[in-house]
């Protein structure tokens, strides 16, 4: 059965992909270096500023030490909550406050995995009011990897139940939402069921990767996902996989 959602942050919440992309291209101008135009979708969306921009110097080049990224990233991060200050409202997509209301109604528990640092996340949470819809957050600057990795969909697992130790969630009861390839591979990889969302790519691209794909979150039924899920439990009950647990 479905006992838990959990969601991306960066473009699934708040519509700042291009923000994000803005400012490692100021960090590369300021090494030297070319901003990076197509390169950005391949080599940092879904994954943790860290990966970025080691996957991204590397690529030029460059041999850094985890200092230094430390310092870029503090560098960016700066710069992220002073873009976000000039605006007049935060690009949150809309439909998220429905959406979690939604999600809160039928009693499921609600996560956030997220490759962004701690401090950027929950400043926003706080400013718009989301904050507690979430029991558990995981983010980027507090595990070693990053997505397509299910390091941080497994940790939240791990969570939910120091959280709730009666909850005993496996990862086959969690829906994920996301909106890159890497994060929907990661929650496969997780073995979770993925929701993608059309916010970063285009509705087709997204069908390929997610067991359900949609533009917006008004389009998913909850209950037919649960049905989904019940089946998914019901099988793992016939093969006797949850008597061996």
């Amino acid at each position: 059965m479905l006992k838990a959602v959990l969601f991306d942050f960066n473009g699934v919440i708040i519509n700042d992909e291009p923000i994000h992309q803005e400012l490692i291209n100021e960090i590369l101008l300021g090494e030297n270096l070319l901003p990076l135009g197509s390169e950005f979708a391949e080599l940092c969306l879904g994954r943790s500023d860290r990966v970025c921009l080691r996957n991204v110097l590397t690529r030029r080049g460059r041999q850094v030490t985890e200092e230094y990224l430390t310092k870029l990233i503090n560098k960016k991060a700066s710069l992220y909550r002073e873009r976000l200050g000039k605006l007049e409202k935060l690009p949150i997509y809309e439909e998220i406050y429905s959406f979690l209301k939604r999600v809160k109604a039928r009693d499921l528990q609600i996560g956030l995995v997220t490759g962004a640092i701690r401090s950027e996340v929950e400043s926003i949470l706080q400013q718009t009011g989301l904050g507690d819809y979430f029991s558990v957050i995981v983010t980027g600057d507090e595990i070693s990897t990053s997505k397509p990795q299910p390091d941080g969909y497994l940790l939240a697992v791990e969570r939910f139940n120091r959280w709730n130790f009666n909850l005993q969630l496996q990862p086959w009861e969690c829906l994920v939402i996301e909106d890159t390839f890497a994060g929907c591979e990661a929650a496969k990889r997780a073995g979770m069921q993925v929701v993608g969302i059309a916010h970063t790519y285009p509705f087709h691209f997204m069908q390929r990767v997610s067991n359900w794909a949609i533009d917006n979150f008004s389009q998913l039924d909850l209950e037919r996902v649960e049905e989904t899920f019940s089946q998914i439990g019901d099988k793992k009950e016939r093969s006797g996989f949850l008597g061996n647990l």
